[in-house]
């Protein structure tokens, strides 16, 4: 059932909390078709090093979200899996459904920072280990990307690595429903970048989605994870 625009929602409220959400049936107001996919060549391991060696003067699109709590914000990571297939794919997570917060949601594996944790990059590969059993051995951790802050008060840097494709994973099943990998030649290309605009409660909301089907079903990708590979594809654009 679709939400109703002119239903009584307090600003503060999170897209997460609305009932009735379904961002899916939200209008699609833009897609950038003028801007161009990133080259093949850029993709490349080697390339992907490279970049983060020598990072372009650049600025992220995306840094932060409308803050709908009054809770102290919380250093956190994700892990940006590039795994080193003939193609370059990104491997992402499906959270099961009986969560509290962004439950069934598309995202990268990754959480809240834990004061043992030597750094962001460490944050991120302990929590892949414990959300799909992604061993750290087999992650190549190649550079960070600038933070993203929710509406939930999380600062999220983002950590590249890549991965070897002979993982095997093992799901943590209460955080983790499923696990897949998307084409960073799909996710790099801003003709699959849709944005999304609707108003709730007096308050403009706005955000990315990248819808992506595989051979199983549509893994609607969006908010704060399209998001960040929205920040990727500028960082490796620029």
């Amino acid at each position: 059932m679709p939400i109703d625009p002119s239903a009584t929602i307090p600003p503060d409220t999170p897209l997460s909390k609305i009932p009735n959400f379904d961002p899916r049936e939200v209008p699609v107001v833009g897609v950038d078709t003028h801007l161009p996919p990133v080259s093949t060549a850029r993709m490349a391991p080697d390339a992907l090093r490279w970049r983060f060696g020598h990072p372009p003067h650049w600025q992220p699109e995306l840094q932060s979200e409308r803050r709908f709590t009054d809770r102290q914000p919380a250093e956190a990571s994700v892990l940006v899996p590039v795994v080193m297939r003939k193609e370059p794919m990104v491997l992402l997570t499906e959270r099961t459904a009986h969560l509290t917060t962004h439950k069934g949601q598309v995202a990268f594996p990754g959480g809240k920072r834990d004061d043992t944790d030597l750094d962001a990059a460490d944050t991120a590969l302990r929590e892949a280990e414990e959300e799909i059993g992604l061993h750290r051995d087999l992650a190549e951790v190649i550079g960070t990307m600038p933070t993203y802050t929710t509406g939930t008060m999380f600062i999220i840097t983002p950590v590249v690595a890549l991965v070897k494709p002979d993982y095997r994973l093992v799901l943590n099943e209460y955080e983790v429903a499923d696990a897949f990998e998307v084409p960073l030649s799909f996710l790099m290309d801003p003709h699959h970048h849709r944005r999304h605009a609707i108003e709730l409660g007096g308050v403009r909301r706005e955000w990315f989605s990248m819808p992506y089907t595989d051979e199983r079903k549509e893994r609607f990708i969006w908010g704060a994870t399209a998001a960040m590979i929205r920040n990727f594809y500028r960082f490796l654009a620029a």
